[in-house]
């Protein structure tokens, strides 16, 4: 295989769990390639935005490894870019230290986030843990479960500990997007458009009392909530049980 240094490297294995990194770094590039093929996967790589993200929609692999700091196209329009069609897992790479991008990074809905320097290993082991997550949502698809709580996406139900919750289809649909990704945040902004289709800004604080009345539902304690965590400044995030 090529080294990706200014173009991309697009040979790809759909018989095989496909990583693809952007990153300008080549050498950096040529050490997690090493790393990631050695753990049994297929690699990709790219080193500018635009072009890795033009090459995430040819190849649909099952994870990025995305750098922030790129030529071409930055990594977080490159994430969102992502996000508006798909819910392939994002680990972001980065330098940079600042709180506000990595609270930037996973308000995009980034599933981990590795700041540079970092271990090789460390890598790979984030890559297996996030894939890990990504496919026990996808084979239990249907029904999610949680502690006592189990969400029927088919019957379009609730239960917690055996019993029927009543929600409204605005608290059914933002628990499904919620539960269906834990660990991972989301801005007010995606939760009104995954609960009702539609985003406007200046209505994002209704999601505040939709939660509040979800909580109120689904929660033991609602003011100690054990479910739905609220992360100031950011969103929400369903609880890792």
């Amino acid at each position: 295989m090529k080294e990706a240094r200014k173009g991309c490297e697009s040979y790809y294995n759909q018989n095989m769990t496909t990583v693809l990194i952007i990153e300008d770094e080549s050498e950096l590039v040529k050490v997690l390639r090493s790393y990631l093929e050695q753990g049994g996967f297929h690699v990709l790589s790219c080193g500018r935005g635009d072009e890795g993200l033009a090459l995430w929609e040819k190849a649909r692999p099952d994870l990025v490894l995305l750098d922030l700091n790129l030529p071409g196209m930055d990594g977080l329009d490159v994430a969102r870019a992502i996000r508006r069609q798909s819910d392939t897992p994002i680990i972001m790479v980065t330098a940079r230290v600042e709180e506000i991008d990595r609270l930037i990074g996973l308000e995009l809905g980034a599933d981990d986030y590795i700041t540079k320097p970092f271990s090789p290993r460390e890598v790979v082991a984030r890559v297996r843990a996030v894939l890990r997550r990504a496919q026990s949502v996808q084979v239990v698809a249907h029904v999610l479960r949680a502690a006592d709580l189990e969400i029927d996406l088919d019957a379009y139900t609730v239960r917690r500990g055996g019993t029927l919750i009543d929600l409204t289809p605005t608290e059914f649909n933002l628990l499904k997007t919620l539960a269906a990704h834990p660990g991972r945040v989301f801005s007010r902004m995606q939760l009104l458009e995954a609960a009702q289709g539609v985003a406007y800004e200046g209505y994002e604080r209704t999601i505040d009392a939709h939660i509040k009345n979800l909580r109120s539902k689904i929660e033991e304690d609602p003011r100690h909530p054990s479910y739905i965590e609220t992360v100031f400044g950011v969103g929400y995030r369903f609880a890792k049980t």
